[in-house]
């Protein structure tokens, strides 16, 4: 897309972005009934989408599954998978929510199978967070709106964008003790 292109993009018109929903802790909830904190329905559009100032962006968002990654098979991943190309065809900008620790197990499937496929045509990025929204100092908002920047701004390809890094599949690695990814050292 040459440079005039991706700005008339911009200019009044509203962007449309998907955002796909897998779970993990950027969508966990806690019930005060029997005290659990799980994955239950997509929180994302009531909690975060609805209280940011986009005027020029339409977030679309579909919820996939609600699953913590650690509990995600191989099935789950390659039905990820399925849903990003399926939505390709919207040539809308992709946001995927899902579990920071089996995220790049996710990425590296999708990766594989892209390898077997056609070249992505838009840009598909993953985030997650490491407190659940409903928290203090979570990183849930902060995760999504970089993600959805850099979707906006980012060639086609798989990503991961978390606290203000973007990395590519299998270049990044989760560090518990930092709470955060970081670049796997070459």
């Amino acid at each position: 897309m040459d440079l005039k292109s991706r700005f008339d993009r911009f200019n009044n018109n509203k962007q449309k972005f998907l955002i796909l929903s897998t779970g993990g802790t950027i969508e966990k909830t806690y019930d005060e009934g029997d005290g659990s904190l799980k994955n239950r329905e997509s929180v994302i559009e009531d909690k975060i989408i609805d209280e940011l100032r986009y005027p020029y962006k339409e977030f679309i968002i579909n919820e996939i599954m609600q699953k913590d990654s650690l509990e995600m098979t191989l099935e789950d991943r390659d039905l990820i998978y399925d849903f990003i190309r399926a939505f390709e065809r919207m040539k809308f900008p992709m946001v995927v929510l899902h579990g920071t620790d089996t995220l790049d197990q996710t990425m590296s499937r999708c990766l594989e199978k892209l390898s077997e496929d056609e070249p992505l045509t838009i840009p598909v990025v993953f985030t997650g967070a490491m407190r659940p929204l409903g928290f203090e100092d979570n990183d849930a908002r902060q995760n999504l709106i970089e993600s959805i920047h850099c979707a906006s701004i980012l060639p086609p390809g798989f990503y991961l964008s978390f606290h203000g890094q973007i990395y590519y599949p299998n270049t990044f690695r989760k560090n518990k003790d930092k709470k955060t990814f970081e670049k796997i050292k070459e």
